[in-house]
């Protein structure tokens, strides 16, 4: 595999320069080596910390390396207090429990880190020195819009999930608990807030903070909890901010794709938000208890036809339910079914079970025949391969652990 393939032509120069040079030495630049004994001391007192989880017989590992330091160089030079920003690499051979403890499934993986709480979304983007320097760049943009007069709220952008802070002063408990939240969840939802005089008419019992759903008539949401209690505020914003079912996109598939865990995916028209309702609906009243044993996903019909004809349907037959497990596809009859209590949980209990595999294999579950069916248990068929398997990191930019026999 060619090197230009990998690293963009600038980072590519400046690598082969150091190599030709003899200047590259791991270790150069200001980057902090994490280790058991210092880890948690480290991160927990960086505002923002970029950590390069590596192992050094790792060639993209390798390749990545001069580029780290140099982004990390140019970042130094732009917040040099060191609390702010952390360039910091764990060695995954040295320190295996620090991986695990991580769950590295890949080498290099890039985790952001804000106050010592890893991230959700990693690293993904392009490996050079300005494109990772202008993601630290995006990630000290404070998240939170001041609010200058009450009348904007009325122009807030409905489509998007919002949560207002209105507060006496800035400089307050309340406000840093606030902000610290709203850096975490910056990708997640708009931040707003308001002071003083401001924000006075909203504080008729001091310091408050609402939540504005999506949609023009959702009613607003009161925190009710500890506006000091991080634990408390962070469980609730998150609990708003995040929704239950997630729209895949080619942008965070790979992401979604590496939390290792099937798709329940319903695929619709994008303008097609009644049927969005409605599993919405019925994912939240029957598969709650399911959540982190599937991942409960809406995509864009036309924007993911390969998945659809995977499984012999085109964007007219939307909406259509189906799961993923990554090893096969498997389709929801009907999407009317949706209606009849416990059909999708049923659906979901069936993947877990393995009874949609062998039912897909060798036909229905004695259990489940009626009269004449039994003759046509033994024509096996094959369930649609894995579609979005195909979205996983790929090992054009990953080494993948799994690949390796000793792990």
């Amino acid at each position: 595999m060619k090197l230009s393939s990998i690293i963009p032509a600038p980072e590519l120069r400046y690598f082969t320069l150091l190599l030709v040079t003899g200047l590259y030495t791991p270790g150069r630049g200001e980057i902090t080596s994490l280790d058991a004994g210092n880890i948690d001391d480290i991160l927990n007192n960086a505002g923002v910390a970029l950590v390069n989880f590596y192992a050094d017989w790792c060639r993209f590992s390798q390749m990545l390396h001069p580029i780290f330091e140099e982004a990390s160089n140019i970042v130094r030079e732009e917040y040099p207090d060191a609390t702010q920003v952390v360039f910091a690499r764990v060695d995954c051979d040295q320190h295996s429990d620090i991986a695990q403890r991580y769950r590295i499934s890949k080498y290099p993986t890039l985790k952001l880190f804000r106050n010592g709480m890893m991230m959700k979304r990693e690293y993904r983007g392009q490996r050079s020195v300005t494109a990772i320097a202008d993601f630290i760049r995006q990630q000290k943009v404070d998240p939170i819009k001041e609010i200058e007069n009450l009348e904007e709220i009325s122009t807030v952008d409905r489509s998007r999930r919002t949560i207002i802070g209105y507060f006496e002063k800035r400089d307050s408990a309340n406000y840093r608990t606030y902000e610290k939240v709203a850096n975490i969840l910056r990708d997640d939802c708009v931040f707003l807030a308001a002071f003083g005089d401001v924000s006075k008419p909203e504080r008729f019992s001091g310091d408050n903070i609402i939540y504005k759903p999506m949609g023009e008539n959702a009613p607003d949401m009161v925190y009710m909890g500890s506006l000091t209690n991080f634990d408390l505020s962070y469980a609730w914003t998150q609990d708003k901010c995040v929704p239950l079912v997630r729209e895949i996109t080619f942008e965070n598939g790979e992401e979604l794709t590496e939390e290792g865990i099937p798709f329940l995916i319903l695929f619709h028209q994008k303008d097609d938000t009644d049927s969005l309702e409605k599993f919405q609906q019925e994912v939240a009243r029957q598969l709650i208890s399911e959540k982190g044993s599937i991942n409960f996903l809406h995509a864009d019909c036309d924007k993911f036809r390969h998945p659809l004809l995977h499984i012999q349907k085109t964007p007219a037959d939307c909406p259509v339910i189906a799961i993923d497990s990554f090893r096969h596809m498997y389709v929801f009859p009907e999407f009317s079914d949706l209606a009849v209590p416990g059909k999708l949980r049923q659906f979901v209990l069936d993947l877990h079970s393995g009874k949609l595999h062998r039912e897909f294999h060798h036909g229905p579950d004695p259990t489940d025949s009626t009269p004449g069916q039994e003759e046509n248990r033994e024509m096996a068929s094959s369930p649609p391969e894995s579609s979005f398997q195909k979205l996983a990191p790929s090992e054009t930019r990953y080494t993948i652990l799994r690949d390796r026999d000793e792990l």
